[in-house]
């Protein structure tokens, strides 16, 4: 039997997940999303806010002719909101709800970069003391450099429920 370290993850249970994400950072922490997931990055624009929506729902845009709701992954993350500065982007994404594909955008502080991340890179979400339910949007932690970054299922960070409203917002 091998021991696992810190230094010498188990690259066969990340193996999936290795690939590229788009790197960005909320808080002072870094994210990733699956670069498949990406659709585009825009500049901070004009978000309408919807009545009696979810606090982390900030609104919807007009991009090109179609609403797109925003996600504030701040509010959603439970994180202190802060002053939006000309590095705040909305990255738009595509994700999959159970009534089909759903676009939004989420808002971030500041995208960083495209990253190739390795399997050996990559390690299972720790415990974190918070119900597995809570944190099964995280898909594993990468390693880059001197710092850490969680590596998100966008599929995940909203439930099923909560992708079915913001479908409903947008329509």
């Amino acid at each position: 039997m091998v021991a696992r370290t810190l230094d010498a993850p188990d690259s066969a249970a990340t193996a999936h997940l290795a690939g590229k994400y788009m790197t960005f950072r909320l808080a002072e922490e870094d994210y990733g999303l699956a670069i498949l997931k990406v659709r585009e990055i825009i500049g901070l624009m004009e978000i309408t806010r919807v009545p009696c929506t979810r606090d982390f729902v900030r609104g919807v845009i007009n991009l090109r002719g179609r609403v797109i709701p925003v996600v504030d992954l701040r509010r959603k993350f439970g994180l202190p909101a802060c002053e939006t500065t000309d590095q705040t982007v909305i990255i738009v994404v595509q994700a999959e709800a159970p009534t089909g594909p759903v676009t939004m955008g989420v808002l971030v502080d500041q995208v960083l970069e495209v990253r190739s991340i390795g399997a050996d890179h990559i390690e299972p979400t720790p415990p974190l003391g918070a119900a597995p339910a809570d944190t099964a949007f995280i898909l594993g932690v990468g390693k880059t450099d001197a710092r850490v970054v969680f590596l998100l299922d966008i599929d995940k960070v909203l439930s099923s429920g909560e992708l079915d409203e913001l479908a409903a917002t947008a329509a």
